[in-house]
């Protein structure tokens, strides 16, 4: 008898779960479907949906106890104690200035003193990190604003420590405008477009060393060091630009305008570089001694904390020998002061990480030496002293020295290479751990270091914005995006969720997330499309706010999505991110087929609908992928591909590949220009034609190599478009194309 009344209550408890169970699922496909819908037009007609608030124009105060920073619409510069994170007063306001240049405020610095302020206003790019601008220097006491030049269209322009000089650049010349007499003196004078620049980087050096203005002031002021670029024997390369939407071009033009710039492929002729310093007393200048080899690069200039010792990093051409030169600069003789030599190539980190001590005596450096990137101590004699940071991760970012607590600041992968999280570590090696939350972490600190802003996020999690103190405790939030939170709440957002999948080698295995629809059912069978970048040192996956986008359009319209990182990707210290030297492209796309076997195998996957696709490095990984993948990838969009390293810049290039006389298997082999007889898959090439970065060159040359292979693929080409192929409804109209295109051969 209990035997049946227990039997009965099973029974009944298994009619009621079934029951709950069910009611719960019609209760999830009702929120599912009572959710707001995402479109394409919420993040290319209306971006404003999905913005991320940020605090604009951070700069800390000399008092080490105030900070400023853009407000409404970058037309105020407000000021705010640290202690309180309140508002103090507001030191710029646009509106009270009738110039009718003056709408809001591009960028801004103070003198050295605080007693005034440049403000730059009306930004004109010229590539990815140059432009020119109007300044305009405003005098607190005096109420005054003037404008910098009656000229204007100005870079880089740049207060003197003292406070009383500004240098900038015009037309390829260095000039100085001292503030006392209003007077504007030229100090180079042999500036010519496609020829010579002074002060400002050459396209290869500006993009690939990653900076934009060519001179440093020495610290007493009493100097200016900067760097003269030779682009006479660099080659051309010519693009036309079309009437399109250009407001440049006169409407009804018959014939296209053609765009000329010095662009070094690789193998071919650099720019040649020459350090010089002005003395601004004796108005003369002094060329620095480089060496007699000229086939280098000068990525860097730095003085030291002596007004007479300037340091000059020099690289090899093949960039894996790297000197940093300590040049004495009233006669111009170099020594070397640090060197650090690579089986491979000297990262790009360790051009920034050259930091010189206020006490004169000392300086800090990164290298890969144990085969992680770490920070060391080392004397202004050339003496290592000790290791500041060791151990199986990669330091990010080096802060600086606080000389009130004796610690150095940085911030590294230590938990995992999905979180970057700050550090102190002391002259002893005392390490603390001062960001808690599981995520990333960004930091400004107060000039004193006695104050910091930690920028916080997840990668489904906006950024947080907090102040704390110098013992860590919390002062104030800035900014918890809980607008964006909210509108986010009202749609059916799919989560991304962090997971380890195998390489194409045994026992390596590769980061990524994955995202499901909203209403996923692992009984189902979903199309896939893999997201991607790939490039040396590069990231995708890492627990890091990454907005809300059109994958997430994706995955509501029934998509799974794969983000991963292959070899030759960063945070996992040298040996997985140079395996790739040599052959790049080979090792990544490897690991991107084996993953999408992977995919194949799983049961929610429907094995014959996985799609790639990916941007810049990413194309040259989609086409890559398609045409060795066949048997694995139904579809592929390359946008803006390197198809081939021949046609790409020489800096950038040779990093990872050196020269292609030097290399020609590795060139050849993994060219998707050479493997276009192979394509079975479906694929999509998207192009600008003003593309200055990646030629549009590239999908040219590939497009005839397909067609004379009779292969079949689709190609849209942008008129004007650079490498962001951006610009009125384009970016509406280039993601529409995308959709279109996976809808029509993956679902």
């Amino acid at each position: 008898m209990y035997i049946r009344l227990i039997f009965r209550a099973i029974i009944c408890f298994t009619i009621i779960l079934c029951f709950n169970i069910n009611n719960a699922k019609c209760q999830h496909a009702a929120e599912v479907q009572n959710v707001s819908k995402l479109s394409l037009e919420d993040f290319f007609a209306n971006n404003t949906t999905f913005r991320t608030k940020q605090i604009n124009g951070l700069r800390s105060m000399n008092d080490g106890e105030h900070y400023t920073m853009l407000a409404n619409g970058n037309r105020l510069i407000l000021r705010y104690s640290y202690k309180t994170g309140k508002l103090v007063d507001t030191l710029f306001n646009v509106a009270k200035f009738t110039d009718n240049r003056m709408k809001h405020i591009d960028n801004y610095q103070f003198n050295s003193d605080e007693s005034r302020v440049l403000i730059e206003i009306n930004r004109r790019s010229i590539y990815r990190r140059s432009y020119t601008a109007d300044y305009f220097i405003y005098d607190f006491k005096n109420n005054e604003l003037k404008p910098l030049s009656d000229e204007g269209s100005e870079q880089l322009a740049t207060f003197s420590p003292d406070g009383w000089r500004i240098a900038f650049v015009r037309n390829n010349n260095i000039f100085i405008h001292d503030i006392r007499f209003g007077s504007e003196r030229q100090i180079t004078f042999d500036g010519k477009r496609n020829s010579i620049i002074n002060g400002a980087p050459d396209w290869a050096y500006e993009e690939e060393f990653g900076f934009n203005r060519a001179f440093e002031w020495s610290v007493d002021g009493s100097s200016l060091a900067f760097m003269r670029f030779d682009e006479t024997d660099v080659k051309e390369f010519q693009m036309n630009i079309f009437e399109g939407q250009n407001p440049a071009i006169t409407q009804n033009e018959l014939y296209p305008s053609v765009y000329s710039y010095k662009y070094p492929k690789s193998g071919e002729k650099n720019s040649v570089v020459s350090v010089h310093v002005y003395d601004i007393k004796d108005r003369t200048t002094l060329k620095m001694d480089t060496g007699e080899d000229s086939d280098i690069y000068i990525p860097r200039i730095k003085w030291t904390k002596d007004p007479k010792k300037l340091a000059i990093i020099r690289l090899n051409r093949l960039q894996n020998k790297m000197e940093v030169l300590l040049a004495n600069a009233r006669v111009g003789t170099t020594t070397v002061l640090y060197r650090d030599e690579n089986d491979r190539y000297i990262d790009e980190i360790n051009l920034d990480n050259l930091f010189f001590l206020d006490n004169g005596t000392e300086f800090v450096v990164s290298n890969e030496k144990s085969g992680f990137m770490h920070l060391y101590l080392y004397s202004m004699t050339g003496n290592e002293k000790m290791p500041l940071t060791k151990g199986g991760f990669d330091v990010t970012d080096f802060y600086g020295y606080d000389k009130t607590r004796k610690v150095f600041y940085y911030s590294s992968y230590e938990e995992s290479p999905l979180e970057k999280h700050l550090y102190s570590v002391d002259l002893k090696g005392v390490k603390k751990k001062l960001t808690t939350d599981k995520g990333w972490n960004e930091t400004d600190f107060s000039s004193n270091f006695n104050y910091r802003i930690n920028t916080f996020s997840t990668v489904d999690t906006p950024p947080m914005v907090k102040l704390l103190s110098s013992k860590n405790k919390v002062l104030r939030t800035l900014e918890d995006n809980s607008e964006l939170k909210d509108v986010m709440s009202k749609y059916g957002l799919a989560k991304r969720e962090f997971l380890q999948v195998p390489s194409n080698v045994d026992g390596v295995m590769l980061n990524a997330w994955i995202m499901k629809p909203l209403n996923f059912d692992e009984n189902n069978k979903y199309p896939v499309l893999m997201t991607q970048y790939s490039g040396p040192n590069s990231q995708q996956v890492k627990d890091s706010w990454g907005g809300v986008n059109w994958l997430h359009y994706l995955a509501q319209e029934g998509y799974v999505v794969i983000c991963v990182d292959p070899r030759g990707t960063g945070g996992r210290g040298e040996e997985f991110k140079k395996c790739t030297y040599m052959q790049l492209g080979k090792y990544e796309s490897d690991d991107l087929i084996a993953v999408g076997r992977w995919l194949q195998r799983q049961k929610f996957v429907d094995a014959g609908k996985i799609g790639i696709w990916g941007w810049s490095f990413g194309g040259f990984m989609s086409a890559s992928c398609i045409m060795k993948g066949g048997d694995v990838f139904a579809a592929a969009i390359s946008v803006a591909p390197v198809t081939h390293f021949k046609y790409y810049d020489s800096i950038y290039t040779e990093r990872f590949m050196r020269r292609p006389s030097d290399n020609k298997e590795g060139y050849e082999d993994n060219a998707p220009l050479n493997m276009a007889n192979k394509l079975k898959g479906k694929l999509l090439l998207c192009h600008g034609t003003a593309d200055d970065n990646v030629h549009v060159q590239n999908t040219y040359e590939l497009a005839e190599r397909l067609v004379q292979a009779n292969k079949q693929f689709d190609m849209a080409i942008y008129t004007n478009r650079n490498h962001n192929i951006t610009g009125g409804k384009t970016r509406l109209q280039l993601y529409t194309k995308f959709v279109d295109f996976l809808n029509e051969n993956l679902k």
